[in-house]
């Protein structure tokens, strides 16, 4: 009995395609929802640091305890800015791709950077 292959693997070229047309969409944003996104990123991110420094400065931790628990609240914040599909600074980069394959100008691109740059460092500021 023959079975198919359940799993469709990409190959570079086709993600390189995929990671660019991702990148266009998220150039091709308005700028109220490209705002909203990167204020609730960066108060994500920020979330994840404060529990983070909470914990590991907890004295009564053990050293390993501290960290992992640390490490586990800090990736709370990245999981929350992946299923709340919020614009995070750092993963805008791979507009790259998009920048390298022609489908956008380097000012579209600066545009981007700059808007969730700035919207990042509001939400987080606001969360402290």
């Amino acid at each position: 009995m023959s079975k198919t292959n359940e799993y469709s693997a990409l190959t570079p070229p086709e993600i390189a395609a995929k990671i660019a047309a991702g990148g266009v969409t998220k150039a091709g944003l308005p700028l109220g929802p490209q705002l909203l996104l990167g204020l609730l990123a960066g108060s994500f991110i920020g979330l994840g640091s404060l529990y983070f420094a909470l914990i590991t400065s907890d004295p009564t931790l053990g050293f390993a305890a501290g960290k992992i628990l640390g490490g586990s609240a800090f990736a709370m914040g990245l999981i929350l800015v992946v299923v709340g599909g919020a614009e995070l600074f750092t993963g805008n980069h791979l507009l790259t791709m998009a920048w390298a394959g022609g489908k956008l100008s380097p000012a579209t691109v600066l545009r981007n950077w700059v808007i969730i740059c700035l919207a990042n460092f509001v939400g987080a500021a606001g969360l402290a």
